[in-house]
């Protein structure tokens, strides 16, 4: 059976002034269609870079990813990403920042089909009431909101998410996670997520895929996470299972693929420090 989506010994070069730098080297993964997949790892760890390789902005020197049988070379929109930064247009209201991508992607659509797509969309990352509110009128994480909406809209096989809630304050970030999983229950679409949240990884994810530190990064390792959905923060919080997946992750982070860098001071002799950035 042909895999939906297949990375094949991805890797990448990127040039400098020292010569060749090897970003990501080896990485092997196959996903299955409708599977939530999030990566983590320290940073500079190669996240974003194989991210931006399924989402066709970067090529790979060795190696490629395919989708559906065809050969990942260029942006598509069958491939929707979502940003930290919500790069909304700020002189667009919600409802027309929505319209934007409608008109690209549904020319197949009448006037008044897109209408309804659009507040469809806005509905579903629960923005109607603010759909003629500009960016500048609304929050952080309501512009982030109408950013998933966007992405949505494209009808997207597959949702690249790197760190969307990583600039939101814990509460925020806590109901857009419960919403992403009301989201991605309804339409079944593919989902990689970059995330620096280990419990953020463990309560939205099928697997978790831990990079290695670069240069030359890969996976090291593939955590299958078996809890049963709908999934509640509250209930699993005391969860065995939870616990123990958040441990792995932990484990992986923090001593098999420990990090450390210098602190800067001015005392030069001052000892290096570990400062573990994945959790």
């Amino acid at each position: 059976m042909r895999k939906h989506l297949e990375l094949t010994q991805v890797g990448i070069e990127f040039p400098t002034p020292k010569g060749p730098f090897v970003a990501l080297q080896d990485v092997n993964l196959n996903i299955e269609k409708g599977e939530f997949i999030s990566l983590i790892g320290h940073s500079g760890c190669g996240k974003s870079t194989v991210l931006n390789i399924v989402a066709g902005l970067y090529q790979a020197t060795t190696g490629g990813a395919i989708l559906e049988g065809k050969e990942v070379n260029e942006p598509g929109p069958e491939r929707a990403v979502v940003f930290q930064n919500h790069s909304l247009l700020p002189w667009l209201t919600a409802y027309q920042n929505v319209e934007l991508a409608v008109k690209q992607t549904c020319k197949h659509m009448n006037r008044q089909e897109k209408h309804e797509w659009i507040l469809h969309n806005l509905e579903l990352v629960h923005m109607s009431h603010a759909k003629d509110k500009l960016p500048g009128e609304i929050s952080g994480g309501m512009k982030q909101r109408v950013g998933i909406a966007r992405a949505l809209s494209m009808e997207p096989q597959v949702l690249l998410m790197d760190e969307p809630f990583g600039a939101l304050d814990a509460l925020t970030r806590a109901h857009l996670q419960d919403s992403l999983m009301e989201i991605h229950a309804e339409l079944g679409n593919t989902v990689i997520m970059i995330t620096h949240d280990v419990d953020e990884a463990v309560l939205l994810s099928d697997r978790i895929v831990m990079m290695t530190n670069g240069p030359a990064a890969t996976i090291g390792e593939v955590l299958d996470i078996s809890l049963e959905r709908p999934r509640n923060r509250i209930a699993l919080a005391d969860d065995k299972q939870y616990n123990h997946y958040r441990h792995e992750v932990l484990s992986f982070l923090y001593e098999k693929q420990r990090k450390v860098e210098p602190v800067a001071s001015k005392k030069s002799q001052q000892k290096p420090v570990e400062k573990p950035d994945a959790a």
